[in-house]
């Protein structure tokens, strides 16, 4: 036979003992690096800005190409960092180049001068300026050639 529980005076549940609270799992907080002083600190307290580097592509979007994305923990870190990377040449080629390798490493493999500049944006004399570029600072021991 089925037994109703009683209520008992004083106490949170209909089992006699006090009620429980259900609590949630504690969610991790994300946590940003400053790119000057290497602080961690919560993301949603992050500054930040596009700074001019020939050196960054962006994946997907050709529009950021050139730009690189900083993080800092302050305004004042965040000029810092601006500042430094006022002073870093921009090397056309270099962004060029990273240009053809991002073309060249997602999708089908570009077989003619035309297709490559389809997917980049750029002319034959500018990729050939990238290639060159690019040969000319390959570390020592994969130089072409060697």
């Amino acid at each position: 036979m089925w037994k109703r529980w009683k209520r008992r005076k004083g106490t949170g549940d209909a089992r006699g003992g006090r009620g429980r609270r259900r609590t949630r799992p504690a969610e991790p907080v994300a946590l940003e690096l400053c790119d000057l002083c290497a602080l961690t600190f919560p993301a949603c307290e992050a500054v930040r800005g596009r700074v001019p580097d020939s050196s960054a592509v962006h994946p997907t979007d050709d529009w950021f190409d050139g730009l690189r994305l900083v993080t800092a923990c302050s305004e004042a870190h965040l000029a810092v960092v601006r500042e430094r990377y006022r002073h870093r040449p921009f090397v056309q080629e270099e962004l060029w180049a990273a240009k053809i390798e991002r073309a060249l490493s997602g999708g089908t493999p570009v077989l003619t001068m035309e297709r490559l500049g389809c997917r980049t944006g750029l002319h034959e004399p500018e990729i050939r300026r990238a290639i060159a570029w690019h040969n000319a600072h390959l570390p020592p021991d994969t130089a072409p050639g060697a």
